[in-house]
């Protein structure tokens, strides 16, 4: 009766995507037509006015047939499937043919334009489809929609092209008036999407779809294009990375004075705004501190972990007056439908935006039912009258964050704790891409093109989150958490492959992360194996202190199951056999025998890792020491059988590599060892310089997070860089300058420069931090404009 019952839903569901979309078809074609007209009254060539006459002509024609012909396309698709209609008025292909043909020029050319069409439809409806495609998908109980599908925008495109070639409209005319269709398509199919899942939705089909695997970044930003994003880690929205480890409660200076900005404003709040909920402590502003906010508490199945207070504690979600939600979305839209800004205009649109949003603040007021909503109102407005004021940011990125206030505004009146935590997932959103571009107006790339490329591509992604944040108004902060996941992702792929003054310093990084936690590792488990064999202590410490960076360098650049690896663990094995006790005659000569290349082997590895001459000789020396004292040793000598398996061992070492937190605490703490040997012509490496830092410096290191802006005072220069990487470990920060050349620092180091004023953050405090006090002053001045 149930699987019945969701056939029968979805049956009907396409019935109402059909409608939707056929009924459609009649404002889309009023609407091309319309464009059309506003062509003949563009200025242009007499060329391209005699071509544009033509179109609108030959539009004006063959439009009706063509509305026609989609529908009946349409209604036929949905009827009989899509497969029979795609090839219906093609021609025929030869019934034995012998002989492979060329598509020919009309084919592609109408399969490119179909794939844009497509493109643009799904770029404005991607989330509305995701969640429809999710709800068929629990219906009809199939892993995916079948590739013909008429739900599927392709699908749509190529039928309205090829009702397009039926009604006699070439592709010339479709090229004159593709601004038009593009828009209307999109339009249409966002649209028909939409009121499929609100129907679905009030059938009870799915009412909650996890927003996390529906964004899909532009092909700019991603390593291949159409590729769904990958979900954010399994942990709360409103949490940073991970904290650091072991039970420190050190806290950084800015995150504490976040803190008492945040309590400030609350204890503002509470002196003029009667009812608004005001929390009685805040959460911590450090990202990845492990407190949730109030939204994650009340979704949680257990108990909040000891010792952490949610904010708000006394306080339900607040739920917006209609009216003033109204509002909001009329003052979106009203943002939405204004043309996007170019670099030269932006200033002006800045004025005009600015002068539009005190406008709309009064509007809003009228519409707020509380004195807590006039209170948020005016907050909210003043936070963004201070960011879209702020000259450090570029003005083009400022628009865009102009079209956040409205976002943030609804989530700030439907949930107080915006104002009680600094590290609610909207603010951090601003916080981090602001962060990211306070640098372009003084930054010099190495050639203007370079320059602009990476502020292209920064502007891009910004432009991308703010137009998310707008397609899903009424889901409050977890839109806010998903694309600050998104954008973080971003900033590690645009860092590591796409800027081009950081990309070669990350993957050097990389490679000395890499090499040297290998090592690291290689050494533990080294020291494991030969903990009960009797072995030299000279070879003991060569394979601790010398092979195992050998084999770590070797597993790096050609690759751990690589044969030149192989060959440095035999040697390896070979060494320990050599130096063990030699009882017989027969394995003295064996030693003898083996001994040339045993050593031509270990100097190959010791060269291959970079020792200089002069301490391989010396690691020699010491290894024919050595092995001429097994040559006397009264010592056991190693059984074949334990051989064997050391040899086994070292031939799976990888697979033993330690995955415990001990393992991997050991590991941190090793890898604050000199790196100055990984010096090279495109990376400093910062050994020296500051003093012991405090664990108030370390957590401030810690907090550092990529894309900010410094400036750093070393080896006689001071100029600013860039944080492009930190490590999986956060215990390696890579800096790059606008010219590309990378600078490391180890942890302690960083905070040792933080600690000594070398290394200089670009902003003080955070963003929206900083708007929040420059908010308070005002407010400190003339509080009555909270209520006014």
């Amino acid at each position: 009766m149930t699987a019945a019952r969701n056939q029968a839903l979805a049956t009907q569901a396409r019935r109402v995507y059909l409608e939707a979309l056929v009924r459609g078809m009649t404002p889309l074609v009023a609407a091309v037509g319309q464009g059309a007209q506003q062509l003949l009254l563009q200025g242009a060539p007499h060329a391209v006015a005699m071509a544009r006459r033509d179109a609108v002509q030959a539009w004006q024609k063959s439009g009706p047939s063509w509305q026609m012909a989609v529908v009946a396309a349409l209604r036929h698709a949905a009827m009989h499937g899509v497969s029979d209609n795609a090839r219906e008025h093609e021609p025929a292909a030869p019934v034995q043919s012998s002989k492979m043909s060329l598509v020919d020029d009309s084919t592609i050319e109408r399969e490119i334009t179909s794939s844009r069409l497509a493109l643009v439809m799904m770029d404005r409806a991607s989330w509305e489809f995701t969640d429809l495609r999710t709800r068929m998908q629990a219906l009809e109980t199939h892993d995916d929609l079948d590739p013909l599908d008429l739900l599927r925008a392709h699908v749509v495109a190529r039928i309205a092209l090829d009702a397009w070639g039926r009604a006699g409209l070439d592709t010339n005319v479709w090229q004159l008036l593709h601004h038009e269709l593009h828009e209307e398509f999109a339009q249409l199919i966002s649209e028909a999407y939409h009121e499929t899942n609100r129907w679905l939705i009030a059938q009870k089909v799915l009412p909650e779809v996890d927003l996390r695997p529906f964004i899909r970044r532009t092909a700019q930003a991603t390593p291949a294009a159409g590729t769904p994003a990958a979900p954010p880690p399994a942990q709360s929205p409103a949490s940073g990375p991970a904290p650091a480890q072991g039970p420190s409660v050190a806290r950084s200076k800015v995150s504490s004075q976040a803190d008492e900005v945040m309590a400030q404003l609350q204890r503002v709040l509470a002196r003029h705004v009667p009812g608004f909920p005001v929390g009685r402590s805040q959460l911590p502003a450090r990202p990845g501190a492990g407190r949730p906010s109030l939204a994650e508490l009340a979704g949680a199945d257990m108990p909040p972990a000891t010792g952490a207070r949610p904010s708000l504690a006394d306080a339900p979600p607040a739920t917006a007056s209609p009216r003033l939600m109204g509002a909001i979305k009329h003052a979106q839209e009203s943002l939405q439908r204004r043309p996007a800004a170019a670099a030269d205009g932006a200033p002006r649109a800045l004025e005009e935006i600015g002068a539009r949003n005190q406008a709309f603040k009064q509007v809003l007021k009228q519409a707020a039912s509380s004195p807590a909503e006039r209170a948020t109102i005016e907050i909210v407005a003043m936070m963004f009258q201070s960011i879209l004021t702020e000259e450090r940011i570029p003005a083009t990125v400022r628009v865009w964050f102009a079209r956040l206030q409205m976002p943030v505004l609804r989530v700030a009146v439907g949930e107080p704790d915006f104002f009680a935590a600094a590290d609610h997932p909207a603010r951090r959103l601003i916080d981090r891409m602001g962060a990211c571009v306070m640098g372009f107006n003084t930054a010099h790339a190495s050639g203007p093109g370079a320059e602009r490329a990476s502020g292209d591509a920064l502007e891009r992604e910004i432009k991308r989150v703010v137009q998310v944040v707008e397609a899903y108004p009424d889901t409050g902060r977890r839109v806010f958490a998903t694309v600050l996941t998104e954008f973080e992702k971003f900033l590690d792929h645009y860092f590591e492959n796409e800027n081009q003054a950081s990309k070669r310093g990350v993957s050097l990084a990389q490679q000395v992360e890499q090499r040297e936690t290998l090592a690291i590792q290689y050494t533990i488990e080294l020291r494991k194996m030969l903990s009960e064999v009797p072995v030299q202590e000279g070879v003991r410490d060569f394979l601790f202190h010398v092979w195992a960076d050998v084999l770590a360098v070797t597993a790096v650049r050609s690759g751990a199951q690589s044969d030149v690896t192989k060959a440095m663990k035999r040697a390896a094995a070979d060494l320990i056999w050599s130096a063990s006790a030699k009882a017989s005659r027969e394995e003295r000569a064996e030693v003898i025998r083996r001994l040339p290349q045993l050593l031509k082997t270990l100097r190959d590895g010791m060269n291959h890792a970079g020792l200089p001459i002069e301490k391989q000789d010396e690691h020699v020396r010491q290894l024919n020491n050595a092995l001429a004292a097994a040559f006397t040793a009264k010592t056991a000598a190693i059984p074949r059988e334990r051989l064997d398996e050391l040899m086994d061992q070292l031939e799976t070492l990888e697979a033993m590599l330690p995955e415990d937190v001990e393992g991997e605490s050991q590991v941190d703490e090793m890898l604050v060892r000199d790196l100055s040997g990984h010096e090279s012509e495109g990376m400093e490496v910062v050994a020296e310089g500051g003093s012991a830092p405090t664990p108030a410096m370390l957590a401030w290191a810690r907090e550092l997070q990529v894309g900010g802006w410094f400036m750093l005072d070393y080896r006689g220069r001071n100029e600013q860089v860039q944080l492009a990487w930190r490590g999986l470990r956060k215990q390696l920060a890579l800096f790059v300058t606008p010219q590309g050349r990378g600078v490391l620092f180890s942890l302690n180091r960083m905070a040792a420069f933080l600690q000594a004023g070398l290394l200089l953050p670009a902003q003080d405090e955070a963003l929206t931090v900083l708007a929040t006090r420059k908010a308070l002053a005002k407010l400190d001045a003339d509080p009555s404009g909270l209520l006014n």
